[in-house]
Order: C-alpha cells, then structure tokens, then sequence
C-alpha cells in the first residue's frame, strides 16, 4: 500500500476564496454519482473523510484537502446532474471555469468517469479545457468492480477519444487505488521540478 494521507482543510465558493499557498492541487471532477466522495475515501484510507451520499450533485463547492505539506487535492461538484435547478448549475459551472482557468496552483486533473458508459462530450469538454492550460489529465475508469473481465476490452477501447490510458479504479474492491495514489504523488514530484526549473 502507497503511503497517502489527506486530512480536509477548508471549502470555497469561488476563486477568490481557495487558500493561499504554493501547494500543488490534484482536481476531482466528475459526473454527478460518478463515486468521486468515495473514491477519495479510498484513497486516503480514511471512511468519512468526503461525504458520500445516494443523492447526485450533493457537493456545491470546491473542498480542499492537504496531501503531505506540498500537495492537495480539489473535489469539484459533480455535473450534469438533471434535478439541479437551471440557475445552481450556472452557478457550479461558472465557479469551476474560472477555478480550471485561473487557479494557478492547479497542475493535474483527474476526470473520474463510469467505466460502464466510457467518456462523454462533457468529459472530453473538461479535458480539452485543461489540456489549454497544459494541466495534466488523468482519466479514471470507476466502479470497474461492475465489470466482467470479459467486458474489459470493451470499456477500455471505449476511452480511446481521452487520448490516454484510464486507471481502472474501485473504491469497493481497492483495485486501482494504489495506482492511482501514485499518479497523483507523481504530480507533486513533476510540478516541484518545473517549478525548480523555471527559477
């Protein structure tokens, strides 16, 4: 097991309220019911940690959590949840533009998307989005403990448009997990030496 810890630290509605400091920021984003409070539990090995819920679209803002002293982790609100009313959505989708485009701190993020159903316009949107800004992107095939080994193939050919191999992940079997715990800290270590490399 990959030793990663991550404790929440504080939550923000908009730009101007994220912390101020120079760690680097691993992005949560997903659909809505996509099991990214649950996956981030698993990660950090911590039950209860980020609040999971039955109820898609339950997270309306930005939460932060530190990762060592160098690193943290943003969970963004899920999207496209239908039942959210036409004014909340505007408002999450506004708050998570201009976190993606103007949060300096912001280095990779990794698109959590059902394995079952492969990646959408709006996860190619988000990816494309960061792929601008040069922030790395990490696909997150999950729930993979709802597949057959036989259906692997399929799903995996079904991530071809995000132009990068998926890490297939399972918050209930913990397959993945350590893989992705590692493409994260990786994140740390990559962002540190171009900082260190453009002094």
């Amino acid at each position: 097991m990959i030793p990663f810890t991550a404790e929440f630290l504080s939550s923000a509605f908009a730009l101007d309220g994220c912390p101020r400091w120079k760690r680097a920021e691993v992005a949560l984003a997903g659909r809505s019911n996509v099991g990214k409070s649950s996956l981030l539990n698993a990660l950090a090995g911590v039950k209860g940690l980020a609040r999971t819920s039955k109820t898609p679209g339950r997270t309306r803002c930005l939460n932060f959590f530190a990762v060592g002293n160098t690193l943290a982790l943003c969970d963004l609100p899920g999207f496209g949840y239908a039942k959210m009313s036409h004014d909340d959505a505007a408002k999450i989708a506004s708050m998570m533009h201009e976190y993606i485009h103007g949060r300096v701190n912001l280095a990779a993020i990794a698109i959590l998307i059902d394995c079952r159903r492969g990646p959408q316009q709006d996860e190619l949107d988000l990816a494309a989005m960061a792929a601008e800004r040069g922030i790395d992107v990490i696909p997150v095939a999950t729930k993979c403990d709802k597949l057959r080994r036989s259906q692997r193939a399929a799903a995996l050919k079904r991530f071809d448009s995000m132009r990068a191999r998926p890490i297939f992940c399972s918050a209930t079997s913990g397959e993945g997990i350590d893989d992705l715990r590692r493409r994260i800290l990786a994140v740390d270590r990559s962002d540190s030496a171009r900082r260190a490399g453009s002094r």
